[in-house]
């Protein structure tokens, strides 16, 4: 199977890792692409990859619900989360982590609507509920206390910066495993994947010249690969 005769997220999926993926893109000019190191896997056994579906927070200070409880309370989010199309990853960042972003009934319709995934520079909460879902989430960790009072989707399908540097474009390809989080930009996507094949071929060939007694030095050399 080649990059040409195959889909390339399936292939992202099936035969690549975070880390051949972020050599990659290191190796392409590209080297500000992985997420911050804390948003990790709830279920560290589950890959991710899809586009992205950009959606930005803001922090907000209430003492009372909204007008429309449910709509005023939450800003665009309910919009933002119906939008949702299939594989694609609801990836939202902005906010503080003073609450969570993400819970079960989220997850709940995120998979309802054939979605990829959720990423969160924050929290996600109700994470028995999340981790029963066939649903992968990436998150700061797990924190209880709500949004409501406390943060509003201000925009979604808009450029979105984590806190690190990283920039999402609406439509980038999202993918997750249990070393993190790496954004592929959408114009770079079938580059990135047919080089990252040819190096995990070349990670096999120095794996067998490991195993077979050589020095790391002289395959690296000979190789370039390490």
């Amino acid at each position: 199977m080649t990059a040409q005769s195959a889909n390339p997220l399936d292939l992202l999926r099936t035969r690549l890792h975070t880390a051949v993926v972020g050599d990659i893109l290191d190796t392409l000019g590209l080297t500000h692409q992985f997420l911050p190191p804390e948003i990790r896997a709830v279920d560290p056994d589950r890959v991710m990859v899809g586009r992205a579906m950009t959606v930005l927070e803001a922090d907000c200070a209430s003492d009372r619900l909204g007008h429309q409880p449910g709509v005023d309370s939450f800003g665009m989010m309910f919009r933002a989360l119906d939008s949702l199309q299939p594989g694609e990853v609801y990836i939202c960042t902005g906010s503080s982590p003073r609450y969570a972003l993400w819970g079960e009934l989220m997850s709940t319709r995120a998979q309802a609507l054939g979605a990829a995934g959720a990423v969160l520079d924050g929290f996600h909460r109700d994470t028995r509920g999340v981790r029963a879902l066939d649903l992968p989430v990436f998150s700061m960790g797990s924190y209880a206390q709500d949004q409501r009072l406390r943060g509003r989707v201000i925009d979604y399908r808009c450029p979105i910066e984590f806190g690190n540097g990283v920039r999402v474009e609406n439509g980038d390809v999202v993918f997750g495993d249990i070393d993190g989080v790496v954004i592929i930009p959408a114009v770079r996507l079938d580059e990135v994947v047919e080089l990252a094949l040819a190096k995990v071929d070349g990670e096999e060939q120095v794996r067998a010249m490991i195993e077979a007694g050589g020095s790391t030095e002289k395959i690296f050399e000979e190789t370039g690969i390490m």
